[in-house]
């Protein structure tokens, strides 16, 4: 050993050391916002919707700009109750989060430990790995089954250790879904003390017969819960808002660890005129009703592949030849101010999802892979 290698040994031994399975987590990275000379012309990279909120739930926003020195409800009473009435659930089994991205990892950490096993499945939500590895977990990833979570993949990697199984439905970032007589054969398939975390964070886009978000088997099992968020059909990303729906003890487990006041009072007003607005809700349903089968079918008349997809999103696989891959579809994108999603941490590096934008976006998208795949 050198002895700059050696002093350098020295500093990084005598400071405090984080905990082995933090230091393996890999930082998520989120899409970029900014095309290649700092200006935007469309951002398609982070699933958000291009109706904005819901003009009751900006009002609410306004009204509560004079209270701000006030500290918020700290059990999201209002919230829970609204969210209730809308879905016909017991608001005590609600608890409300910083985005749903908090929820998730509140539950991984009331419910893993070291030695444990979680699963997740081969192109799922990266936030499952790092709430996992958080709480000194291990992850198991389960393989897909043309880009759709296996259920027989899933089954087979339990084990003693397994404690919890965590399912994007719909899943980002491929769009596709398991219909809900799988998400009840994986219920049934697993030991009673697992427990099974459905992420429905795309279930008010979805509209297909066999799909459920899990609503039903939360409201009548004791080891499912289903997470949602305000950010996506909502348009409440900037707030961070998201919600659980689960057993009584898996409530009380939680609302042990989170933060007192961890949902904002702006999130909080915000929050209950958006999920009251199901007009707004409807029109941004219809919006991506008109818009991602159109885009599918335009994208796949380039002559690329899109995988089927359910949400407000899709993801788009370019072709296996230099200059046509998706690194040079995306570099051609930013020069022009359109920023769609890099994927290649899901292990998808020559696709790019797209999120469904407003009209003049998808056209313009359009367009400029058309002229991209002509070059």
């Amino acid at each position: 050993m050198t002895e700059t290698s050696s002093a350098l040994a020295d500093v990084t031994t005598n400071r405090p050391q984080p905990r082995a399975s933090v230091m393996e987590i890999a930082a998520y990275v989120p899409g970029k916002s900014k095309g290649s000379h700092g200006v935007t012309r469309h951002k398609l990279s982070s699933n958000e919707t291009p109706l904005g909120a819901s003009p009751k739930a900006q009002a609410a926003l306004i009204d509560l700009a004079g209270a701000l020195e006030l500290y918020p409800d700290g059990s999201s009473t209002a919230l829970r109750d609204a969210i209730a009435t809308v879905h016909g659930l017991n608001p005590n089994r609600i608890i409300c989060g910083a985005g749903s991205d908090e929820v998730l990892s509140l539950l991984a950490y009331g419910y893993l430990e070291p030695g444990d096993e979680a699963i997740y499945s081969e192109h799922g939500f990266l936030v499952y790995d790092i709430a996992i590895k958080a709480a000194g977990a291990t992850p198991v990833i389960a393989p897909e089954k043309d880009l759709t979570t296996d259920v027989d993949a899933i089954l087979a990697r339990v084990t003693d250790k397994t404690k919890m199984v965590f399912i994007a439905n719909p899943n980002n970032p491929t769009g596709t879904y398991l219909p809900f007589d799988e998400v009840r054969r994986l219920h049934a398939g697993l030991p009673s003390t697992v427990l099974l975390v459905l992420d429905a964070a795309y279930a008010e886009y979805v509209r297909r017969n066999d799909y459920d978000s899990g609503m039903e088997l939360a409201a009548t099992s004791e080891n499912v819960v289903m997470s949602r968020t305000f950010s996506k059909i909502y348009g409440l990303a900037s707030l961070r808002l998201g919600w659980c729906f689960g057993p009584d003890h898996v409530i009380d487990t939680l609302n042990r660890i989170r933060g007192p006041f961890n949902v904002n009072g702006p999130a909080l007003v915000a929050g209950i005129e958006a999920v009251k607005d199901k007009a707004f809700v409807e029109a941004a349903v219809q919006h991506n009703e008109t818009w991602l089968p159109w885009v599918t079918n335009e994208l796949e008349g380039l002559g690329l592949k899109v995988t089927p997809s359910v949400g407000n999103f899709v993801l788009i696989h370019f072709p296996d030849e230099a200059g046509k891959g998706a690194d040079a579809a995306d570099e051609w994108l930013l020069e022009r101010g359109c920023v769609l999603r890099r994927v290649t941490n899901y292990g998808l590096p020559n696709a790019l999802r797209m999120s469904i934008g407003s009209e003049e976006a998808n056209r313009e998208i359009v367009a400029l892979l058309s002229d991209f795949l002509k070059k």
